[in-house]
């Protein structure tokens, strides 16, 4: 992960870090890691999803790593600089800044750590369409619903999942949401 680190300007790079505390404090469900590849590539940077979900891992493993052995900028700065694999100077820098600023903030209690067990729902998108023919049908006309959902994995990672229903499953999963409503509503 680190020689992909040096693809990442340090704007973006600082932000990643800056998204990982937040979500090691349980201020955000996870990473965009798909939204910042986008921005970063936008920017003329070529990496790709995976290689910048890698990256999120590694930091996030070493900021949970710190915070559970409690250790100061310094001395995180100085196990940097004897791992195998040395950073590079302005990945070292940003972490350097970030811990400085919020590692004291991150709670590694257990209860936290074996809730994240589980993903997180961060969104929900849907869409009405209607399949107007095909190559083997000239005339389909059907409806569907197209559901699209971002997921924040236990990791933190956020992932889109999208899956279609025809008009009666869609009702039939809008009935069971209603059903967890007035369940909801009871609590």
């Amino acid at each position: 992960a680190a020689d992909k680190i040096n693809l990442i300007p340090q704007d973006f790079f600082a932000e990643l870090c800056e998204q990982i505390i937040q979500h090691l404090n349980h201020k955000i469900p996870g990473v965009d890691t798909a939204e910042l590849c986008q921005r970063i590539q936008t920017s003329g940077i070529e990496i790709n999803v995976g290689d910048l979900a890698k990256i999120a891992d590694v930091v996030s493993f070493l900021f949970s790593t710190a915070a559970r052995n409690s250790l100061s900028t310094e001395e995180l700065v100085t196990t940097l600089g004897n791992a195998v694999t040395a950073l590079p100077k302005h990945a070292v820098q940003v972490i350097r800044h970030v811990w400085n600023e919020h590692g004291k903030s991150i709670s590694v209690s257990e209860d936290a750590r074996n809730m994240a067990t589980l993903g997180q729902f961060v969104d929900i998108k849907w869409k009405l369409g209607v399949a107007m023919s095909s190559d083997t049908c000239r005339s389909l006309k059907y409806p569907y619903v197209t559901v699209m959902l971002k997921v924040a994995d236990p990791s933190g990672q956020i992932t889109d999942k999208s899956f279609e229903m025809t008009i009666p499953q869609f009702k039939n999963f809008f009935r069971q949401f209603k059903e967890m409503a007035a369940v909801l509503e009871t609590v």
